[in-house]
């Protein structure tokens, strides 16, 4: 049943012309330069101190890595981090690579 969900949902997406992060419920990120990162589509944060955040995904964790990190905003589903950034990764739920 899972290969005809993503088929049915790719469809739509291409037939109503929506982006992939709306059909799939994929995070939205937005960086300016090494300074300044903000998401969209997050379910919540997970930890947060000067050099680490971790915010929940509706499949996984999403993790910023950095120095000075604060968080200058935060809604329900977005937050606007500031600080020297240094890597972002996405760890899916299956295996937490």
């Amino acid at each position: 049943m899972g290969k005809i969900s993503r088929k049915l949902r790719k469809m739509t997406a291409d037939i109503l012309d929506l982006p992939q992060d709306v059909v799939y419920d994929l995070p939205r990120m937005t960086m300016i330069g090494d300074r300044q990162l903000y998401i969209e589509n997050h379910r919540g944060v997970l930890h947060f101190s000067s050099d680490l955040l971790k915010l929940a995904l509706s499949q996984g964790e999403l993790e910023v890595a950095g120095k000075d990190l604060i968080i200058r905003t935060i809604w329900t589903e977005e937050v606007f981090v500031e600080g020297q950034i240094y890597g972002i990764s996405i760890r899916g739920q299956e295996g937490k690579s």
